[in-house]
């Protein structure tokens, strides 16, 4: 069986590094806001190209934080607008209603699955004050128009960078774009704790430190609470073992658009879309970090069948678009054509820093064997 991804070969390719780590933190006796987290803080925000990085729980945190920030700061109030992609995983709208504002839906561009700028526009109204972009599958949305948009009607950008630790765009990095940025360190991202972790960047001196208070129970000192905040910290453990994987990320995506392109040079089965064209290069894939792998085809369940009889591992990201879930039932009956063209269509194939690129290959094969109706 090749897996979708391989989480225990991931990291046992470092384990004397990650086991030191560990030990170390066990050893100091300080396991909360330590040494560790604030040189990770450092160096991650040193890596985007941003002034600061705020350690957090988890990754739909930093979201809702960074939100929930400008309302305290009197730049955002409760039913305000907010454009987001409807092709989108449902953390990011998640984000927007936990802080009781409204998400704006807006149809992605087919080629790139993220926002299209074109549409952008058309959604703003008097009361839109923010756009929430995300890169999704490891590519950048279209930045350099949305902030030229955000600019020209006074908006505030927060990027969605879960999916998207070192991908760049005419060589600035995710996280660097907008007024600020969430991360994830769910363990199967690109960078990836061992454990829930997240993080915000930001160059905005006074929204990191409001964002930290928050997260720290509203708190700046210690019994001193400035917010009602909650508790959405980054620990020493996880911070230590992401200080450990940040050193191999640029090595690791190197190795992911290795595979990118030999799946794109060997699939040629005329019902499946791959995500970039034939005429690709290592070089002109610069800004792309390959988080996820995902093609198209109007018959993906038989192909996902097919895989999975010749022992390879598939997944879909996502079955069920945000406006169509239960928890959105008041959408239910709006319809985003081309999102649901590609929640309908996509399927993920197996891609991670320790797939080769001979089972790349192979899984191809296995693709374009693929007959359709069987």
């Amino acid at each position: 069986m090749i897996n979708f991804l391989d989480l225990k070969a991931v990291n046992s390719q470092y384990k004397d590094e990650l086991t030191e780590a560990v030990r170390q933190v066990i050893d100091s006796g300080w396991y909360i806001q330590g040494e560790q987290v604030y040189s990770f803080e450092r160096e991650f925000s040193d890596y985007c190209g941003t002034k600061h990085c705020i350690g957090v729980a988890n990754g739909l945190d930093a979201l809702i934080l960074v939100l929930r920030a400008w309302k305290e700061l009197g730049k955002l109030k409760e039913g305000d607008e907010i454009i987001v992609p409807a092709n989108t995983y449902i953390a990011s709208i998640l984000a927007i209603t936990e802080n009781r504002l409204i998400p704006i839906l807006v149809e992605p561009d087919i080629t790139t699955y993220n926002i299209n700028p074109d549409l952008i526009e058309q959604a703003i109204t008097p009361n839109t004050k923010a756009i929430l972009a995300v890169h999704l599958y490891g590519q950048l949305a279209p930045m350099p128009e949305i902030i030229a948009i955000a600019k020209t009607h006074n908006l505030l950008v927060l990027e969605d960078s879960a999916q998207a630790h070192g991908a760049s765009l005419n060589g600035k990095r995710a996280g660097s774009w907008g007024d600020a940025s969430g991360f994830s360190f769910y363990p199967g991202k690109n960078l990836g704790a061992l454990g829930d972790a997240g993080a915000v960047t930001t160059n905005d001196d006074e929204l990191a430190n409001t964002v930290r208070a928050i997260g720290n129970y509203g708190s700046h000192k210690k019994y001193e609470n400035i917010y009602q905040g909650l508790n959405s910290r980054l620990d020493e453990m996880q911070a230590a073992i992401l200080r450990v994987k940040l050193k191999y990320l640029d090595k690791e995506i190197k190795h992911r658009k290795e595979v990118a392109l030999a799946y794109t040079k060997h699939i040629n089965h005329k019902d499946i879309q791959t995500p970039i064209s034939l005429e690709s290069t290592l070089e002109s894939l610069d800004g792309h970090v390959f988080h996820l792998y995902v093609i198209r085809t109007s018959n993906r369940e038989s192909l996902q069948k097919h895989l999975n009889i010749a022992g390879i591992q598939t997944l879909i990201h996502y079955p069920i678009a945000p406006h169509q879930q239960q928890a959105f039932k008041q959408w239910n009956n709006h319809e985003y054509l081309l999102t649901e063209q590609i929640h309908r269509q996509v399927i993920s194939l197996p891609i991670s820093p320790t797939l080769t690129t001979d089972q790349a290959m192979l899984i191809s094969s296995v693709v374009n064997s693929f007959e359709i109706n069987q």
